[in-house]
């Protein structure tokens, strides 16, 4: 069953380039995975703080060796320090 995710994070004040530096590391190693199906981040235009991550895999097994791979455990270490906010959504297609 193909899991998709849509992720939003809002940056401190003074950290927007961290948090889209950070972020951007994520993505073409996620998207080298095995399962993984799509994985962006997007910049709001009008919220320059706002982005957002929109990831889909394969199986819940492609998702937890995302979430068990280097670049995911490195990205959960640091990016507190540039996040003001974090949640999540789980899409289902229609």
């Amino acid at each position: 069953m193909t899991i998709t995710k849509q992720v939003t994070f809002i940056a401190k004040d003074g950290c927007i380039e961290d948090m889209k530096a950070l972020l951007k590391t994520m993505v073409q190693a996620s998207k080298d995975e095995e399962g993984c199906l799509l994985y962006d981040i997007f910049q709001l235009k009008n919220e320059p703080k706002k982005f957002i991550v929109v990831e889909s895999w394969a199986d819940e097994k492609a998702l937890d060796g995302h979430k068990a791979s280097a670049h995911y455990n490195h990205y959960k270490s640091t990016f507190e320090p540039y996040c003001a906010e974090k949640f999540s959504d789980d899409l289902e297609f229609v």
